[in-house]
């Protein structure tokens, strides 16, 4: 799907062992694999050291955050207003190109309706973030600090990823 305000269309690209060739009339993607994998890392990495600096991969820290009937910690709070900011303003940049600089087009949610399965995924993922403490994205950055609950926990998340998957395919 092309960004607001792009033309409807996507641009096909001509593979050569890997290589990727840019769209005319833009900035040259990566060429190479191996290349985009790097940036790809180095992109997870710079967001796992930022969960673990702001105490996201601690479960205790987050269910404090999320008990606002209690002790509520709101420390939390100021990290989300932050991201909100930086992700707002940054779209807001990254919009206005043709196309992203690491790839050929822009991938960009296409629905635009609630609909149950969305409404039921986000119940059961508020659920679990608040039994558990953890989320995927800090779930993960915490199997490199070996915390123990990530070893079940991630786990668990990973087959019922399958299991829904599996599900789907089933569905018409």
């Amino acid at each position: 799907m092309s960004p607001p305000g792009r033309p409807k269309g996507e641009y096909r690209s001509a593979q050569h062992e890997g290589d990727l060739m840019s769209p005319p009339g833009t900035t040259p993607v990566i060429r190479h694999a191996a290349a985009r994998g790097a940036v790809a890392l180095g992109s997870g990495a710079v967001f796992g050291v930022g969960l673990s600096v702001a105490q996201m991969t601690d479960p205790r820290k987050v269910l404090a955050f999320l008990d606002v009937a209690g002790a509520w910690d709101a420390s939390l709070l100021f990290v989300m207003g932050g991201a909100v900011l930086l992700a707002a303003a940054a779209f807001r940049v990254v919009l206005r190109r043709q196309a992203p600089v690491f790839d050929l087009r822009f991938h960009l949610p296409i629905a635009t309706r609630l609909d149950a399965r969305l409404v039921t995924g986000s119940v059961l993922f508020g659920i679990g973030w608040g039994l558990a403490g953890y989320w995927p994205g800090p779930a993960f950055a915490s199997l490199g600090l070996a915390n123990p609950e990530a070893n079940w926990f991630v786990p668990a998340l990973v087959a019922g990823a399958v299991l829904q998957r599996w599900r789907a395919r089933r569905s018409p």
